[in-house]
């Protein structure tokens, strides 16, 4: 597959679509899957809950005997919520002292809550009628036992990670995380902290970088600079494409002499999948693909590094753990007036809020160039202008940048 581009945003998406495959799947405890995509679904391994149970602190009763209020009933037992040896069992006329969770006594149809009762001695009065099976939790009344908790795709959030517990799921299958190595080209380009010299600039791409793609799930396995020398680049290049899932480089990827990327990757065996893309910023982006290894070489430019992560490298690591990459796409109302250009889509930085019908409102921030990124600090959505010099449609997509 070859591509001198330009082609479309949709076009490259899909081009990309077609050469990133899910990763390998692995068994792991169910904490350790926090922020992974499950492979397979989960079922329940008990009824959701496993038994009668109280929801909350009260008395066990039967509920004939409370039909007439105020009864009196003699409390003979307590059920904490604890294992039992045997399910307990509730004499007609009596009560039983009950707990949150605690398994419901055999005979009991109803719970009536503390607050509904006052203790007399050895007896417990129930001052207010209640109707019968009040505060009593059915056994598989959520989820009967064998049922899907999850379906395989679905991304493990810290909610479902005690969903799954609870269900449980101690261990489950999910895609491997990907392991990403990050290369950042450029004679000029400084790390935070150190002298500059004229004409050089400080490094906002590999730090960009690195945050984007950890906080994304990835092993980051590399984090390298390489200098604008063919000899350098082709040793860096081979080292991150025999050991990574997909190599993000930045630079080094437009029409100027020291754009090697490209030819230094085709070098390395790798095939070209596209370069170039009709859109503002990022529009030089590469992709080359060498066995089951992607690489991404965005433009140097910050604000292009920042957009094509996360309309390309998002795209990509969601196929490689096997989930939906659409699900991530919202719409908002635009407020205000935007650029438009009849060639290329364009990427704007905006602030998202949702009023009081909840339509989503996007706000544009000043400082759209390529090579700003100050607004970023209060960018919540990236909305994707569709190449037009017509008035522009009532909502646009937007990817969140949070």
């Amino acid at each position: 597959m070859t591509g001198d581009g330009p082609v479309s945003v949709d076009e490259a998406r899909a081009r990309l679509r077609a050469v990133v495959a899910p990763l390998p799947v692995e068994r792991v405890p169910t904490l350790q899957a926090l922020g992974r995509v499950l492979a397979e679904p989960v079922t329940t391994a008990v009824a959701l809950p496993p038994f009668d149970q109280s929801a909350v602190d009260g008395y066990a009763v039967r509920h004939g005997d409370v039909a007439s209020v105020p009864a009196r009933l003699p409390v003979v037992g307590v059920v904490p919520a604890t294992g039992h040896a045997e399910r307990p069992v509730l004499a007609p006329v009596t009560a039983m002292r009950i707990f949150t969770g605690g398994l419901v006594p055999e005979g009991a149809d109803t719970i009536v809550r503390q607050e509904l009762t006052r203790r007399e001695g050895d007896d417990v009065v129930i001052g207010e009628a209640v109707a019968p099976g009040t505060d009593l939790r059915r056994a598989g009344e959520e989820v009967p036992a064998g049922a899907v908790v999850a379906g395989a795709g679905t991304e493990v959030t810290a909610g479902l990670v005690g969903a799954l517990s609870v269900a449980g799921a101690a261990a489950v299958a999910v895609r491997r995380r990907p392991r990403v190595h990050v290369l950042v080209t450029g004679d000029e380009v400084v790390a935070a902290g150190q002298p500059l010299a004229l004409g050089q600039v400080y490094d906002a791409n590999r730090p960009a970088m690195v945050a984007h793609l950890t906080a994304w799930g990835c092993e980051v396995v590399a984090a390298e600079h390489v200098v604008d020398e063919e000899g350098a680049l082709r040793d860096a290049l081979a080292r991150a494409l025999d050991g990574a899932d997909l190599v993000v480089t930045s630079g080094g990827v437009s029409v100027g002499d020291l754009d090697l990327v490209p030819a230094v990757t085709e070098s390395l065996g790798a095939e070209r999948v596209l370069w170039r893309v009709a859109q503002r910023p990022g529009g030089p982006l590469y992709v080359a693909r060498r066995g089951s290894t992607v690489l991404l070489g965005l433009p140097g430019n910050p604000a292009a590094v920042v957009v094509n992560l996360a309309v390309y490298a998002r795209l990509a690591l969601d196929l490689l753990a096997g989930t939906d990459p659409d699900r991530r796409w919202r719409r908002g109302v635009l407020e205000g007036e935007v650029r438009r250009d009849e060639r290329k889509a364009l990427w704007l930085r905006m602030t998202a809020r949702t009023d009081d019908t909840g339509t989503v409102r996007l706000a544009p921030l000043s400082g759209q160039a390529s090579h700003m990124l100050g607004n970023l600090a209060r960018a919540d959505a990236l909305v994707r202008v569709p190449p037009t010099s017509e008035p522009l449609p009532a909502a646009l997509p937007w990817l969140p940048l949070r």
